[in-house]
């Protein structure tokens, strides 16, 4: 049993990029006893798992990499895997993709629980039926989420360009002075660049099937993750698909229930489950209306797809034109929205952490919808540096 699994486990160290490493890597305590990395599809969970293993364990003996849905590991299981592996002296199970795994909460708990003193690293999907896990391993597990590539990740592994990562706060107040620290390159440039392939790391991996990896990253989360996780029928499964095509080509989908409803032939009630499904996936970013009271509120005020990299590949598929508005919009919302919370505003585009009202738009864009606020500023595409409460909308990539 071990050495089949050592020999999987060996093909994907050889095949682990440790150059460079993901903003997350050294917020994690790595020595905890149990951790869980969450993240969405594609992200790139398994070379964070692989890095720290490579770091920390010269031999298999004593670290093991496990994919969850292999064969082998379905065929053994976790706990018999654990039990041979530890009594053979291992110390840590580093397992991949923990949600693909059946009745995972319980073995990884059991595991835990019988081998004190070893360690348990595994991967799963945002949000996927993680709500009962967390609950099961509240006191057991530690959980960190791992986003898509921000803006400024992106210039470190395309253009090897090195930049810290500023608080909103600064971005807003001291904006012109990090703006100025880009003079010298085509900034602009290379954020049209991140906006189209940017997103997911395995552009790293060549740019001519970029798209089509995104597409089939959406495709595995509707027919593989979302459809086992909720034990979802066939026939639901097209209409997620149209669901996300309808956000797609709006520019900030304001859902109207009843026609959606209507439109797709199915209730209200399931309208509802899908957007969750889609958005627990992380294949939506659902915004709902500014304001005290809205946590009970079922229907968003506005919808967007998850990232940039998700509304080209979709566009593509169509065969439509990109719409620079939801381009930007949802660029705005899939980097603000990872650390800060983003509503969406009666005048402004967007209201951020109850404060700051955020207008989006290009250079020429002026300040009208948005005066009278006292926290409102623009977020302009197409500026390399801005002025006063004009700020560059690429600026906004650099909070992580």
């Amino acid at each position: 049993m071990l050495e089949d699994l050592i020999s999987l486990h060996q093909e994907v160290m050889a095949t682990t990029p440790t150059a460079i490493k993901r903003y997350l890597y050294s917020k994690i305590n790595w020595k905890s006893s149990g951790l869980c990395i969450l993240g969405d599809r594609g992200v790139g969970k398994t070379t964070l798992l692989c890095q720290n293993l490579l770091d920390r364990y010269r031999t298999p003996d004593k670290a093991l990499y496990l994919s969850a849905d292999h064969v082998s590991v379905v065929s053994y299981g976790l706990v018999n895997i654990a039990k041979g592996f530890f009594s053979y002296g291992g110390e840590a199970l580093y397992i991949d993709e923990v949600h693909k795994y059946p009745n995972w909460t319980t073995e990884i708990k059991n595991i835990i629980d019988t081998y004190k003193g070893r360690q348990i690293v595994f991967s799963a999907s945002s949000s996927l039926d993680l709500s009962k896990s967390k609950a099961d391993l509240s006191r057991r597990v530690v959980y960190h989420e791992l986003l898509g590539l921000s803006f400024r990740e992106y210039l470190l592994l395309a253009k090897n360009i090195e930049s810290p990562a500023w608080t909103l706060s600064e971005i807003i107040t001291d904006h012109v002075s990090i703006a100025s620290r880009f003079t010298s390159i085509p900034i602009l440039k290379f954020f049209k660049e991140y906006l189209h392939h940017g997103y997911y790391p395995f552009f790293m991996e060549g740019l001519e099937d970029y798209l089509s990896k995104v597409h089939n990253v959406i495709e595995k989360v509707l027919f593989e993750d979302i459809a086992v996780v909720y034990n979802l029928k066939q026939t639901t499964l097209p209409i997620l698909k149209r669901i996300l095509w309808l956000v797609a080509t709006a520019n900030g989908l304001i859902p109207n229930i009843d026609k959606i409803s209507k439109n797709l032939g199915i209730s209200r009630e399931m309208v509802y489950n899908c957007m969750e499904y889609l958005s627990s996936s992380g294949l939506l970013n659902n915004l709902f209306p500014s304001g005290k009271g809205n946590a009970l509120i079922r229907k968003p005020g506005k919808i967007y797809l998850n990232n940039v990299n998700l509304l080209h590949a979709i566009h593509g598929s169509l065969k439509l034109e990109n719409d620079i508005g939801a381009i930007r919009e949802t660029f705005f919302v899939n980097q603000v929205s990872s650390i800060h919370k983003v509503a969406a505003h009666d005048k402004g585009d967007f209201l951020i952490d109850d404060k700051h009202v955020i207008e989006v738009g290009g250079k020429s864009k002026n300040g009208r919808q948005i005066r009278g606020e006292q926290q409102a500023y623009l977020a302009v595409d197409d500026s390399k540096i801005g002025f006063g409460k004009k700020i560059p909308l690429y600026l906004f990539g650099f909070l992580y």
